[in-house]
């Protein structure tokens, strides 16, 4: 989606960036080709480094001009969905948030099905849609969700082993 410019901005952006501390780093040259990107860190792009660049390419291009308008468009999306993880990693939760966030993962869909009609939705994206009760009766999803079982899957991996159970080899 992104031409070869508009990825050396977004990489530029990532370099110079100034985040708070509680925000995950992120790999400065990180595309759908990187390995190990974990999904903390590419939730920080998405939501917070992309957006910066996304807005500042294109949330003043003439409109007139279809590739302009695609890009508009393409911005529009991004924020929908960004708006909906925003919402639902949010440390509160309420009735209200749940609704928002459904509202804006309608219309997430909704677009993403008009700009790219031969798109196939994944299972996540039906599985975004219960968000909104699970919200309501779990609360933020920082009390449920899977970051810090993955990082300790991370680093169970890091062991070497010799694939015989009960013993483990240790080198420092």
């Amino acid at each position: 989606i992104f031409t070869a410019e508009e990825m050396q901005e977004i990489w530029d952006d990532l370099e110079q960036v100034i985040k708070p501390s509680w925000v995950s780093s992120v790999p400065s040259k990180i595309s759908s080709i990187c390995p190990k990107v974990k999904s903390d860190q590419w939730r920080s792009f998405r939501c917070l480094y992309l957006p910066v660049t996304l807005i500042r390419l294109w949330s003043n291009l003439n409109t007139n001009d279809k590739y302009n308008k695609d890009r508009r468009q393409l911005l529009h999306l991004t924020m929908l969905l960004c708006s909906a993880i925003a919402i639902a990693t949010s440390r509160t939760t309420s009735e209200s948030n749940s609704k928002q966030f459904l509202l804006h993962m309608m219309q997430y869909r909704q677009e993403l099905a008009r700009l790219f009609p031969r798109y196939t939705c994944v299972p996540n994206h039906h599985m975004a849609f219960h968000i909104t009760e699970l919200l309501l009766l779990y609360g933020p999803v920082h009390g449920w969700w899977t970051f810090p079982f993955e990082r300790m899957i991370g680093m169970l991996q890091r062991f070497r082993t010799n694939y015989k159970q009960g013993t483990l080899l240790f080198r420092c």
